[in-house]
């Protein structure tokens, strides 16, 4: 069996209920737009790996996305009890690195994904630090649930409360290098991934004109 797993938490696709900050400035058809695309980069990314992986529906399963993958649907009452399940069903299965990504970042790729599984060679925890102060990535080599218990979900300071309490606990961890998610319009418009695609950059002007 493979030891390495990749969990991807996916937002199901819904008008009005996807980048709700975002929507406040392009609308609710437009945020539906770009989070469509930031869900197939994170498919693209998570392709060819060579570890397992397991696809999180927040609602409920999508057929259509990543075909032929084990596909279900999140359990919990917020995000770090979500997760916390979803980890603790990976190791149950018995995985000895398992690293969890969202589906909202325009420049995740395979090699950030497997520099994570890596870094669980050395380290008994990883993350991918967002540079809103979140992170977009976690890893870890056996279940720790003080990563997940009582945080600050969504908050500026959730990364540096996390680590804080690693620290205290002498839990070895690692970094990967930041990068930027999508929440504003500001946060959009820096992207490479917007400045790159300009399909939806006309879909997003249409949008603004009607």
């Amino acid at each position: 069996m493979n030891k390495e797993l990749v969990i991807v938490f996916v937002k199901n696709i819904k008008l009005g209920k996807v980048k709700t900050r975002l929507a406040k400035t392009i609308g609710n058809q437009g945020a539906f737009d770009v989070y469509s695309e930031l869900v197939q980069v994170t498919e693209d990314a998570t392709q060819n790996l060579q570890a397992d992986k397991r696809i999180y529906f927040s609602d409920a399963v999508v057929d259509t996305k990543w075909q032929d993958q084990y596909k279900t649907v999140q359990e919990g009452e917020n995000l770090g009890e979500r997760m916390k399940n979803a980890f603790l069903k990976g190791f149950e299965d018995g995985y000895e690195r398992i690293v969890l990504i969202g589906s909202d970042l325009p420049d995740i790729s395979s090699e950030h994904i497997e520099k994570g599984l890596k870094a669980l060679e050395n380290n008994e925890v990883v993350f991918g630090p967002a540079i809103d102060g979140g992170y977009y990535l976690v890893g870890m080599t056996k279940m720790y649930h003080a990563i997940f218990d009582d945080k600050p979900w969504s908050e500026s300071h959730l990364l540096e409360v996390t680590l804080k309490e690693l620290d205290q606990e002498n839990i070895v961890y690692t970094l990967l290098e930041a990068l930027n998610d999508i929440d504003t319009f500001e946060d959009l418009l820096a992207s490479e991934f917007y400045k790159s695609n300009l399909a939806l950059q006309e879909k997003i002007k249409q949008l603004s004109l009607n």
